[in-house]
C-alpha cells in the first residue's frame, strides 16, 4: 500500500508516533488510508450539509475495513461572488484546490481519495487533482437545492438575477422582488438549475468517477446520504482492485461526457473544465471534438435557463444514466468503458426514462444538434462557446452594430440606464483568464437583458465567461482574448458583427482586423494578490485556462 511509506519499517517510528497521535491503532495500520477531501464551509449554500455526506462516507470506508482521514479544502460560491471583484477569484480557485489535494496526497501518501465537492469550480478541481495523483479515487457531490415555489411557479437563483431586470424595467415593484428573495434557494445544494455545478456534477457521473444519482439526487434526502455510504464502501474496493482514475477517464471516456453533456444542455463551463481535466491525463480535447459531437448528439433535455425543468425532475425522470441510455440506442456512447461502479455496458440496461416530458426519447429530442455550439470566424479565430439550447432559434442568426466595454460593470451600468437598444451586439472585453484576470461570469448582464425583455433583441460577446444559469444569445470564451491582441480588442462601437449559429460563424469586417488592439490592463485591489501570479500563468479559453507548463 502506498501508506506504507509512513506506516512500515523501523525508520518510521516517529511517523506512527504521530499517527497514534491520531487515534489509529497498530491494526489499523494494517489497512488502507482513503483521504476525504472535504470543501464543506459556512459561506456556500451548496456545502453547508457536507459534513453528514463526510460523515456518511466514513462509515462506509470503516465498514470496508479501511481508515478514513478527512481534510479540508477551500471553495467560492459563484453566486455570491458574482458582480463584483470576487468573481475574479472564481475559475482560479480551481487550480488552488487542485494543488492544494496533489499537496495533502503527497506530504500524507494515502491509498485512496474520496473527492467531496459540490458547487462551480471544486467539482473540476478535484476531479483535475484525481487525474494529477492518479490514484483510486471517487467523487460524491452533495447534491442539487430543491427548486422554490413563487406564486405557484417553479423558481430558482436565476429568477432573482432576472427579477432585478424587471424592477428596472418597471415590470415589478421591489416588493415582489423581495418577496421572491426568500423563496428561491429554499434548501441547501447546488443551485437548482442545469448550471455550472450540477452539470459538472452530472458529467462526473458520465465520466465514470461518480457513483449513478451523483448528479441528480437532491441534497435533502436520505438517498443522497446513502449514495454517500455506498461511495465510502466504493473507493475501497477500487483500493484493492489498484483501479485508478485513469483507468476510467480515458479519451472514450470523455467522448462520452461530452455526448451526455450536449444531451443534457448543460453550462457553457464544461467546455473550460473538461479539457482542463482532461489535460491531467495528457489527454487532448480541443473545441473542435466539442463541436464535432455535438453535431451527431441529439439535446434530450431542457432544464433551467433552458426550460421548465429542474434537477429534482431530472432526478424523477431517471437521471443521468437514463439519458445515456437513450444515447446508447443510436451508439453515441462507448459502452465498453469502465467506471467506479464496473463496466458501463453492465450498467445501463439497469436504467431507463420514466418521464419522457423530462427526457425526450432519442426519436423525438428537443433538436437533432447538442445544447452547446462551438463557434468560429475571424472575430474568434481561436473559438467561441454558446449554449444554444438557451437560445431563442428567431435570433439564431443575427447581425447588429457592437457597444463595446472593457468591463462587466461598464456594460451593466449602460443596460441599467437603458442605453441598450434593440439590435445592439455589447461587447464586453478584457474579461478573459488573463485580462480579468479570472475571466469572470457575465450572469448580471444577461440577466438583466432578459429580465428587462431584451432577450430576443440583444446579443452579448464576451472573453470571459457566462454562468450556467443564462440564456439567451451570449457568446463566451472569445478567443484569443483582448489582453492577448485577440480581433476583440480591435472592436469599436458601431462595427457590424454577424452571429451564426447553424453554421458555427462570428465575423465582423475585414477592416477591423487592421487596427492595432487597445490594450486596457487591470489594477488589482490587493497588491501581491494570487491574481497578479494567476494571470502571469494561466493559458487562453480554448486550451481549458489551465496554467502553463513552463
Amino acid at each position: 500500500m502506498r501508506s506504507d511509506i509512513i506506516k512500515k519499517g523501523l525508520d518510521r517510528a516517529p511517523h506512527r508516533s504521530l499517527l497514534f497521535a491520531l487515534g489509529i491503532s497498530r491494526e489499523d495500520m494494517e489497512k488502507p488510508f482513503i483521504g476525504v477531501a472535504n470543501s464543506w464551509n459556512e459561506l456556500i449554500p451548496g456545502h453547508t450539509h457536507l459534513k453528514n455526506i463526510s460523515r456518511a462516507v466514513k462509515e462506509g470506508i470503516r465498514e470496508k475495513g479501511a481508515v478514513p482521514l478527512e481534510f479540508n479544502t477551500i471553495g467560492v460560491c459563484d453566486g455570491l461572488a458574482m458582480g463584483h471583484e470576487g468573481m475574479k477569484y472564481s475559475l482560479p480557485s480551481r487550480e488552488l484546490i487542485a494543488d492544494s489535494i496533489e499537496t495533502m496526497a503527497m506530504a500524507h501518501p494515502l491509498d485512496g481519495i474520496v473527492l467531496i465537492p459540490n458547487c462551480d469550480k471544486i467539482v473540476p478541481g478535484m476531479l483535475m487533482a484525481a487525474l494529477r495523483l492518479n490514484i483510486p479515487a471517487i467523487l460524491i457531490s452533495g447534491g442539487p437545492m430543491l427548486a422554490g415555489e413563487f406564486e405557484s411557479n417553479p423558481v430558482d437563483l436565476i429568477s432573482v438575477f432576472e427579477g432585478v431586470g424587471k424592477v428596472r424595467e418597471g415590470a415589478w415593484k421591489e416588493e415582489t422582488l423581495s418577496k421572491l428573495e426568500e423563496h428561491a434557494c429554499p434548501t441547501c445544494g447546488s443551485c437548482a438549475g442545469m448550471f455550472t455545478a450540477n452539470s459538472m456534477n452530472c458529467l462526473s457521473e458520465a465520466l465514470g468517477l461518480a457513483l449513478p444519482g451523483n448528479g441528480t439526487i437532491p441534497a435533502v434526502t436520505s438517498h443522497r446520504v446513502r449514495l454517500a455510504r455506498e461511495a465510502g464502501r466504493t473507493i475501497v474496493e477500487l483500493v484493492r482492485k489498484e483501479t485508478r482514475p485513469r483507468d476510467i477517464a480515458t479519451f472514450s471516456a470523455f467522448r462520452n461526457a461530452i455526448a451526455v453533456e450536449m444531451a443534457l444542455g448543460s453550462s457553457t463551463n464544461t467546455v473550460l473544465h473538461l479539457p482542463a481535466i482532461a489535460h491531467e491525463a495528457d489527454i487532448e480535447l480541443p473545441l473542435e471534438v466539442f463541436d464535432q459531437i455535438s453535431q451527431s448528439t441529439p439535446n434530450l433535455c431542457r432544464l433551467s435557463p433552458a426550460g421548465t425543468h429542474h434537477m429534482e425532475d431530472l432526478n424523477r425522470a431517471g437521471g443521468v444514466y437514463a439519458v445515456m441510455r437513450e444515447l446508447s440506442k443510436k451508439g453515441l456512447l462507448d459502452e465498453e468503458v469502465i467506471t467506479v461502479k464496473g463496466r458501463l455496458k453492465d450498467i445501463l440496461p439497469g436504467y431507463g426514462v420514466k418521464d419522457a416530458e423530462v427526457i425526450h426519447l432519442i426519436e423525438q429530442p428537443y433538436s437533432p444538434t447538442g445544447g452547446i455550439a462551438i463557434l468560429k470566424g475571424n472575430l474568434a479565430p481561436g473559438g467561441a462557446v454558446v449554449k444554444q439550447s438557451a437560445v431563442n432559434k428567431d435570433v439564431f442568426h443575427f447581425e447588429g452594430k457592437a457597444r463595446v466595454f472593457n468591463s462587466e460593470e461598464e456594460a451593466s451600468q449602460a443596460i441599467q440606464e437603458g442605453k441598450i437598444n434593440k439590435g445592439d451586439v455589447i461587447v464586453i472585453r478584457f474579461e478573459g483568464p488573463r485580462g480579468g484576470p479570472g475571466m469572470r461570469e457575465m450572469l448580471a448582464p444577461t440577466s438583466l437583458i432578459s429580465g428587462m425583455g431584451l432577450g430576443r433583441d440583444v446579443a452579448l460577446i464576451t472573453d470571459g465567461r457566462f454562468s450556467g444559469g443564462t440564456r439567451g444569445l451570449a457568446i463566451g470564451h472569445i478567443s484569443p482574448e483582448a489582453a492577448e491582441g485577440g480581433p476583440i480588442a480591435k472592436l469599436r462601437d458601431g462595427d457590424t458583427i454577424i452571429i451564426d449559429i447553424p453554421s458555427r460563424r462570428i465575423e465582423t469586417n475585414e477592416e477591423v482586423l487592421k487596427r492595432k488592439p487597445v490594450h486596457v490592463e487591470k489594477k488589482l485591489t490587493v497588491k501581491r494578490s494570487y491574481l497578479n501570479r494567476y494571470r502571469k500563468q494561466v493559458t487562453s479559453a480554448d486550451k481549458g485556462g489551465i496554467f502553463k507548463e513552463s
